[in-house]
């Protein structure tokens, strides 16, 4: 009997899940910087803390927001989920000294650039995790591999043997 554990997710598990969504929005935040005139990041590790701090608050804020103007997201059928993605920004700008944001605007804009940014840089990872298809033959091929030498999967000799200890108990 084998067992497996397997994460499908494994671009985002653990800490290099973490990191590599953090250089993903540290480059769509200096790209997004470099269109906006408004939008002001003085370094580049400015620009990293800025992703560190946008991403935190995206994870521990952002949901508390959405539950609390839940009515109003639902009567403007989902356009009021970019306010609250500016009222983040601005939240940054305010915690992150070397990040400047000028106005609701461009934080407006700022949010749907980095929103951009982030889905395309996302694109070699979503292609890297995309299930690979294949023929119905190979798929038959597949099913029948976790078998032993006896023909049995690890399930079935696993409830033959509890079946035989109830038969020689029952003796």
């Amino acid at each position: 009997m084998k067992i497996e554990i397997n994460n499908g997710n494994r671009f985002y598990s653990g800490p290099f899940g973490f990191l590599a969504q953090l250089v993903v929005m540290t480059l769509a935040a200096i790209l997004a910087t470099y269109i906006l005139p408004g939008v002001r990041i003085d370094s580049v590790m400015a620009a990293i803390l800025t992703a560190a701090v946008i991403a935190l608050l995206n994870s521990f804020i952002r949901p508390i927001l959405i539950v609390i103007t839940l009515p109003f997201t639902i009567f403007s059928m989902g356009l009021f989920l970019l306010i609250i993605n500016a009222l983040i920004i601005l939240m940054a700008s305010g915690l992150v000294s070397s990040f400047h944001v000028d106005g609701f605007g461009s934080a407006l804009l700022f949010s749907l650039l980095l929103t951009a940014f982030d889905y395309l840089l996302e694109i070699p990872n979503r292609l890297m995790r995309r299930p690979k298809y294949q023929s119905a033959e190979q798929e038959k091929l597949d099913e029948h591999a976790d078998t032993d030498a006896d023909g049995f999967t690890s399930y079935e000799e696993i409830e033959t043997s509890i079946n035989e200890e109830d038969n020689n108990e029952k003796q």
